[in-house]
């Protein structure tokens, strides 16, 4: 979807979406129109019980004395409470009546009210970062448009700063562009997105000054991979480890740069341990966590920002097959531990085990941050709501919570105390891939993981199997692929750059 900034004005013809504080309230524009309209719009918000609060939406269908087609009043409740979040969800509220009344076009007005604390260009820029994100569409493989699929391609943001809204917008632009990314790779069929193919699209942020490295089997072999070559070798496809370099401040004291680590399972099947059928069509989505590093790397280096980040993503698929790894296989990884493999669909927590290796003894990250679609159970702790979060750095995991906040992609903080290690301790080797039982299984995912962190290193895990595919839309994600963790990575490593 196109957004442009225009200067505000009546509009004349054309949907318009107006904000509406708590008490009816209108701002200037909002007024002008309703004044010119012989008060149509206060009527109708008084006739429709509309009250300007928080999410309140309210059509008014041909106003008079216009040629404008349809008015969308939508509440913001008071104007105080109004934070950059909350303008983000009213972007995407606007989207989401444009669309709905199937508007190919649209102009939504940022109106100015007393007692504001974002300026102008704030509230403008983060109007069209929601609607830019809730216009989102994943149509290509579609070869018929019914009337369902009209798409809004278009919005228009009237404000009185239309050079300020254009500077806040390039940094929120570029982040658009990370979360449409990550949607886009993650909705993309098993077929089309494999490990090879995602790798080759990690290419393309070359052209924004990222430095792209791509190992092959043979390497990671070189290298003792074989927790991550274990989960690809029941795949006719193999598998790749992307790492992505951004230096976007060169003349930083600490050149040590913050890791990001993503699970990249294009396809999971379970392996040998299959999966029922009943869903699995969803697996595709195993790779939400490479997709969202891959995303925020974009974001990083599209916005030019000021950080030293690299992305490394483990790229398998899990097939069963004669070649496969079987349940009680014991393997090596890269850090030399053993692992029994008592469950092959534990797979993700065995490509992390040596990608997560591999970026300590690379690139002697100042952190780490891992993030997995890992568990079925923390959907059952957390539903669609919150990611978990896990963490062995107080201060790590305040800043990743903080940026969860202040994006609206939320984080809980679970425990990974020391009693829950013994649970996954190995028999014939040093550490089994799940514990015995179902009980805290999100956290045993955690522990496997933290037994690959070396010690003195901050170091993060990010379950996101509950939010990065969602079955009914929220104020700026259109139901499926979210792009969730985009947004909150670029938050977290710009505050944590500019040493907020």
């Amino acid at each position: 979807m196109k957004i442009t900034f225009a200067p505000a004005q009546i509009p004349t013809q054309g949907h318009a979406v107006i904000p509406v504080a708590l008490g009816q309230k209108l701002g200037e524009l909002g007024a002008k129109l309703d004044k010119k309209t012989g008060g149509a719009l206060k009527k109708a918000m008084t006739a429709g019980n509309f009250t300007g609060k928080k999410d309140e939406a309210l059509s008014v269908v041909a106003p008079p004395r216009t040629k404008i087609g349809r008015v969308i009043l939508l509440g913001i409740g008071k104007p105080e409470e109004l934070t950059e979040a909350s303008a983000q969800n009213l972007g995407g509220g606007a989207a989401s009546a444009l669309i709905g009344v199937k508007a190919a076009q649209g102009a939504v007005i940022a109106d100015i009210f007393k007692g504001g604390k974002l300026s102008p260009a704030e509230f403008a820029a983060n109007l069209a970062f929601g609607a830019r994100l809730r216009g989102y569409r994943f149509d290509k493989y579609k070869t018929k448009k019914t009337p369902d699929s009209a798409a809004l391609k278009g919005c228009a943001v009237e404000t009185v700063d239309v050079p300020g809204a254009r500077r806040a917008w390039a940094a929120l632009d570029a982040v658009a562009e990370g979360v449409e990314l990550a949607r886009d790779l993650v909705t993309e069929p098993a077929n089309t997105l494999t490990p090879l193919s995602f790798a080759e699209r990690c290419k393309e942020l070359a052209e924004l000054g990222v430095k792209v490295e791509i190992l092959d089997e043979k390497a990671m072999g070189k290298l003792g991979m074989g927790a991550l070559l274990g989960v690809a070798q029941g795949s006719a496809l193999p598998p790749r480890l992307v790492t992505m370099l951004y230096k976007g401040d060169p003349a930083a004291k600490d050149q040590s740069p913050v890791a990001l680590v993503g699970k990249g399972v294009t396809f999971d099947s379970g392996g040998i341990s299959i999966k029922p059928s009943g869903g699995m069509e969803e697996m595709k989505y195993d790779m939400a966590g490479a997709a969202a590093v891959t995303g925020a790397i974009h974001a990083l280096a599209k916005s030019k920002a000021k950080a030293n980040v690299v992305g490394l993503i483990g790229l398998v698929e899990n097939m069963p097959s004669g070649t496969a790894q079987r349940p009680g296989d014991i393997v090596t990884s890269m850090s030399g531990q053993t692992i029994e493999v008592h469950n092959t669909d534990a797979e993700g927590r065995l490509v992390l085990a040596d990608v997560v290796w591999y970026a300590q003894e690379q690139f002697k990250p100042s952190a780490v941050v891992d993030l997995a679609t890992l568990t079925g159970a923390i959907l059952v702790a957390l539903g669609h709501e919150y990611a978990g979060l896990f963490s062995n750095d107080d201060g790590l995991a305040g800043q990743l919570s903080a940026a969860g906040a202040a994006t609206g992609e939320k984080l809980w903080r679970l425990p990974i105390d020391e009693v829950y290690d013994r649970e996954i301790n190995g028999d014939a080797g040093d550490i089994k891939n799940i514990s015995g039982g179902r009980e805290a299984g999100s956290i045993i995912g955690a522990k496997f993981i933290q037994r690959f962190v070396k010690k003195g290193v901050a170091w993060a895990h990010l379950d996101i199997a509950g939010t990065a595919w969602i079955k009914k839309p929220l104020a700026t994600v259109p139901k499926g692929a979210t792009g969730y963790g985009v947004r909150l990575l670029y938050q977290y490593v710009t505050a944590r750059s500019a040493g907020a």
